[in-house]
Parts: structure tokens; C-alpha cells; sequence
């Protein structure tokens, strides 16, 4: 139930009964002052024909690859409805006609199986000449294609956006259904927050027969998860993935995966790993990242992800702050009853939780003590390859390159952060980079590997000292070389070059140049290499 033929004049956001928001009605004018006619656009054709002795249509809304929408006046009961008309086009055979007929009957009936607020209400499916005309709701609104098509949303938004079609996903996967085209035209915004997943079209309804051509598939590219471009068997991981895409381009503004054309579309969905979305908070950006896992086994289950988003979605309230009651401490307004009302108790009481905690601190912390790790943390010993211990956050993936036994990386599981630990010898490779930090500056200043791995690469770089040894700090701003003028989001390595002879180890941090990702990187490097020991 998509439009793709855009907005009109007026615009006339089309699916569902979509209908525009109205500007305010002109104010009467003075009679001296001229007036403009502007001439009304003639009505569609088809416009008030009686579909099935019931449905009278009054407007088309917009049509899609399957049919065409009206607004229609259901005469037996006297409501607003929306009608999607079958789109059949003249060269069809007649199997193909069939098919996309049976197709349309299968949308109403895994529509119609559904139980839940998220997903349109299907009233009838009306027979005219032999063709299935089905009748849903008729829902006041806007698609999020075409609010995207201005702008983006914040990541509160996105978050509700995506607890509601999450929701939708839910019930459909309980009765057995997959939708396989989750995309931002086919999420519906409509009056009063409410949030409507449409288009069952090419919905595959547990036990049913497929009706895809062998060989092909039907979706959008760009939001068709890799399982399904290889051919393999859908699950309900697969509308996560698709999910996933929707919130990337609800808070960038584009889908990661969007190229010129199909093949290289479907390519990209393939082996694309996306850059962390920049605009998206904290948590959300997280998620999202899990979603687009290329193994679905590794996409996080719809209760977790429904967890996540409906605590972005509605933010624990704070409480307002009373000046008669207690001075602001630690960001927390509330006061014992017995302290309201004598500021002296209240700063007695408070000077009594500072000492507990500064007492609880040295107990447990022992901050003079040469300190240890952040809760949540672990050593990885690594001798062999690396000569070094490594401590990382202990859910960090260990990843041994191909192509060089002496760099692992370690990956954060929501792909916003990566810890890189190389230790490479110049002497087994005369065109190495010496273990010297000015080349290295240099190096990524024109654009680091054969001058097409980073562009607009800002580099700053100092000298350190860590675990005894003398090194080179080194920060490297950057936009990815293969970035698009649309796709320009900056990135940050943090990086410690230390020599060793003719050797050398590179610690690194990798993470979002902007946002709140970039202290919690800057906080990352700094406990690597707090926990950092080199043989």
C-alpha cells in the first residue's frame, strides 16, 4: 500500500486514506484587495463509481506497484473507508493476473488475522468484474517515506516509531506471518501518535504456497535482509533486519544501503558494514547496529529490542525542582520528610552520606592501590601474537586478522566501538611504515592505505609515555574514502604508536567523531590502556 507516485498539489500523501494536514483557512481580505481564482483540478477518473452496490469513491490517495487507493464512503453504514483498487496492467498474462489478484486476497487475509493497534483494521473484500477490491480503515495521515522525504526524526521518535511497528511484527510472527516489506512507506503515522504497519501485499503466511517467480523476489532492496538476497529462508529475523533500516534511515535521513542501482544495492547488502548511525542516541544507535547483524542467529530477540526502544521512547521523568525544599545535590531533588523544611538537618545529612561514601570508596575502589579494572572488564593475554596483555569490556569479540597474525581486533557487539592491537616488525617488510609516529601522521594525512582508505583526515599527534616506554599519540579525524557527498559522517581513531627496535605495537580506538559516542570512545582508550602491559 505504498505511494510511489510522491505528493501533488495540494500534497496528497498516499496510503490508507492519508490525507494532508490543512493550513489555516485564509482570513477575509479587504474588499480592495485583489483575489486570485486558482482552478480546481478535475476528479480522477473512476471518481464516484459504486464499487460492489456499497463503496463509493470520492478521491484517489495514491497508488503503488499492486493498486491504487481511494478514499470511498462505505453507503451501508456511513463511514469513511479506504479502498485499494487491483493495478493490472495490460501486458499481464492471465496466470500473472491471477497471481497478483491472489496475492491482494492474501494481503486482507494476513491483515484480517491480526489482532493489534499497529496494524490497519481490513473490513471487507469487496469482488468487482472478477477483481478483489479490499476495504480497510480509513486512516487520517502520513506515511514516514514521505515525512523522510523532508527531514529526519529525533531518536526519542524513531524509538516510538519503532516500539509500535516492533509491536505489529510481534503479532504477525505469532499468527505465522512474515511481512517482508518493511519500509518507512509502509509505516503509517497517523492522528493521535498512533503508528500503523500496512501493506501486507507480499506477506508469506506460514503453511501457504510462495508466490515468488523462481528466481526472484519481491521487496525493496535496500530493506531486504542478506538471508533473503541469498535466497535462504526468511524468518522473523529477517523483518528485524528490515526494522533495523527503517530506524538507520529514520535518524540519518537515508538507508545505509541505498546505491544507484539494484545489483549494487543487494551487493551492499551483503558485505556493507554500516557506519555507526551518527544522529542517533546512545542506546538506539547501539540496537540498531545489533539489528543489522549479517547473521540473523546474532540479531537480538523482539523482546530485547522492544525493551530497548520503549525505555527510549518514554524517558523516566525527573522530578521539578523546589527551591523551599533542599538544595540540587548530584542532579537528585527528593528529601527525607524528616529533613524537609531545616536546611541545617538537610546539610548535616548530606555531609553524613558524603563520608559513608567517601569511606565505601576506599574500601571497595582502594583507588590508591594501583587501581584495576572497570566492572564488566577483562585481561586477554596474548603473548604469542601480540606480546602484551590487552584488557577490553569482557562481551568484546576477538577477531585475528587474515591477513597479519599480529593485529586482533577487538569488536564491541553493537559495532559502535572497535579496539585494535597490532605488533608488526619493519624488518620483514622493507615497505613498512617505520615505527616512527611522524610517518604515520603523514600516512593517514593522505589518506592512509594506498591514499583511498580515509578523506578530509584531520590529524593531531603528541608524544606519550606508557608502561615505561616512549610513543606517539596520535588522533585521526576522518570521513571513510568510499563516503558519498550524501553519507559524510566523521570518524575517530585514537591511536598509540610504541617502537621497538626495528617493531613496534599500535593500540587504537575506533569511534563516532561527534555525539555522545565520542567521550565514551575518548573513555574506552583511556582504561585500554590503563590495563595495557607490553612483554
Amino acid at each position: 500500500m505504498t505511494n510511489h507516485g510522491g505528493p501533488q498539489q495540494p500534497p496528497q500523501p498516499g496510503e490508507l486514506g492519508q490525507v494532508p494536514y490543512e493550513p489555516d483557512a485564509p482570513t477575509e481580505q479587504a474588499a480592495h484587495v485583489p483575489t486570485q481564482v486558482v482552478p480546481q483540478e478535475p476528479p480522477a477518473p473512476g471518481t464516484g463509481r459504486l464499487i460492489a452496490g456499497r463503496y463509493r469513491l470520492l478521491a484517489k490517495l495514491g497508488h503503488g506497484g499492486m493498486g491504487t487507493v481511494w478514499r470511498a464512503q462505505d453507503e451501508t453504514v456511513d463511514r469513511e473507508v479506504a479502498v485499494k483498487e487491483p493495478r493490472v496492467p495490460d501486458h499481464l498474462t492471465e496466470r500473472e493476473r491471477e497471481k497478483m489478484f491472489e496475492r491482494m486476497r492474501r494481503e486482507a487475509r494476513a491483515a484480517a488475522r491480526l489482532d493489534h493497534p499497529a496494524v490497519v483494521n481490513v473490513h471487507d473484500v469487496a469482488v468487482e468484474d472478477g477483481q478483489p477490491w479490499i476495504v480497510m480503515e480509513f486512516v487520517q495521515g502520513r506515511s514516514l517515506g514521505d515525512v523522510l522525504r523532508e527531514g529526519t526524526v529525533s531518536a526519542v521518535e524513531a524509538a516510538r516509531i519503532g516500539a509500535e511497528v516492533l509491536g505489529a511484527l510481534e503479532a504477525a510472527h505469532a499468527a505465522g506471518i512474515l511481512h517482508r516489506d518493511v519500509k518507512p512507506d509502509n509505516v503509517m503515522l497517523g492522528r493521535h501518535d498512533r503508528v500503523i504497519l500496512t501493506d501486507f501485499g507480499i506477506a508469506q503466511i506460514e503453511g501457504e504456497t510462495s508466490l515468488t517467480d523462481t528466481g526472484g523476489f519481491v521487496g525493496s532492496p535496500e530493506f531486504i535482509a542478506p538471508e533473503r538476497v541469498l535466497g535462504q529462508r526468511p524468518g522473523p529475523a529477517s523483518d528485524l533486519w528490515s526494522l533495523g533500516v527503517v530506524l538507520y534511515a529514520a535518524t540519518e535521513g537515508v538507508s545505509p544501503f541505498r546505491r544507484t542501482n539494484t545489483p549494487a544495492t543487494l551487493q551492499s547488502v551483503l558485505s556493507t558494514e554500516p557506519q555507526t548511525p551518527a544522529r542517533a542516541a546512545g542506546p538506539l544507535a547501539g540496537v540498531i547496529m545489533q539489528l543489522l547483524r549479517k547473521d540473523p542467529a546474532a540479531r537480538p530477540d523482539a523482546a530485547e529490542v522492544r525493551r530497548t526502544l520503549r525505555s527510549l521512547a518514554a524517558p523516566a521523568p525527573t522530578m521539578a525542582y523546589d527551591p523551599g525544599l533542599a538544595p540540587t545535590v548530584a542532579g537528585s531533588q527528593w528529601v527525607p520528610p524528616v529533613l524537609a523544611g531545616s536546611r541545617k538537618r538537610q546539610y548535616g545529612f548530606l555531609g553524613g552520606l558524603v563520608a559513608v561514601a567517601v569511606a565505601l570508596v576506599l574500601i571497595f575502589a582502594n583507588p590508591f592501590g594501583g587501581g584495576g579494572l572497570p566492572e564488566g572488564w577483562e585481561v586477554r593475554v596474548e603473548r604469542e601474537a601480540l606480546q602484551a596483555e590487552v584488557a577490553v569490556p569482557k562481551d568484546y569479540k576477538r577477531e585475528v586478522s587474515t591477513s597479519h597474525d599480529g593485529l586482533i581486533n577487538f569488536r564491541d557487539p553493537s559495532a559502535v566501538f572497535t579496539v585494535m592491537v597490532e605488533r608488526y616488525d619493519t624488518a620483514e617488510d622493507t615497505d613498512a611504515l617505520k615505527p616512527k609516529g611522524p610517518e604515520w601522521a603523514d600516512h593517514y594525512r593522505k589518506g592512509g592505505s594506498n591514499g583511498t582508505e580515509i578523506k578530509d583526515a584531520k590529524v593531531t599527534q603528541e608524544k606519550a609515555t606508557v608502561d615505561g616506554r616512549e610513543g606517539w599519540v596520535t588522533n585521526v579525524d576522518y570521513v571513510p574514502y568510499s563516503s558519498t557527498s550524501d553519507d559524510t559522517y566523521r570518524y575517530r581513531w585514537q591511536e598509540l604508536l610504541v617502537p621497538d627496535g626495528s617493531k613496534y605495537w599500535r593500540i587504537r580506538v575506533s569511534m563516532p567523531a561527534e555525539g555522545w559516542a565520542r567521550p565514551k570512545g575518548e573513555e574506552l582508550y583511556d582504561d585500554v590502556l590503563k590495563g595495557l602491559k607490553l612483554y
